[in-house]
C-alpha cells in the first residue's frame, strides 16, 4: 500500500471536521506569515529584525565590536 492512497473513512472524517485549517496557511512553512493582528504584527517585526541582524557574519561582528572598544 503506498502513502499516496487515502483511506475513505479518514477522508470523510476530515470533511465533517468542525474546525478546518485556514486555506491561506494550509501549505506554508510558516503560517504566522499570513496572520493579522497586533501580536502577530509584533512577532513578525521581531522576526524580520532578527533575520536582518543575522545577515552579518560572526567574524564581521567581532571586527566591528573590536573597532568600537
Amino acid at each position: 500500500m503506498s502513502n499516496q492512497e487515502t483511506d475513505p473513512k479518514k477522508d470523510q472524517d476530515n470533511k465533517d471536521a468542525a474546525v478546518k485549517p485556514d486555506p491561506e496557511t494550509l501549505h506554508t512553512t510558516d503560517p504566522q506569515d499570513h496572520m493579522k493582528g497586533p501580536i502577530s504584527s509584533l512577532v513578525q517585526g521581531v522576526k524580520e529584525t532578527a533575520e536582518e541582524n543575522d545577515s552579518q557574519s560572526k567574524d564581521d561582528a567581532d571586527i566591528e565590536k573590536e573597532e568600537h572598544k
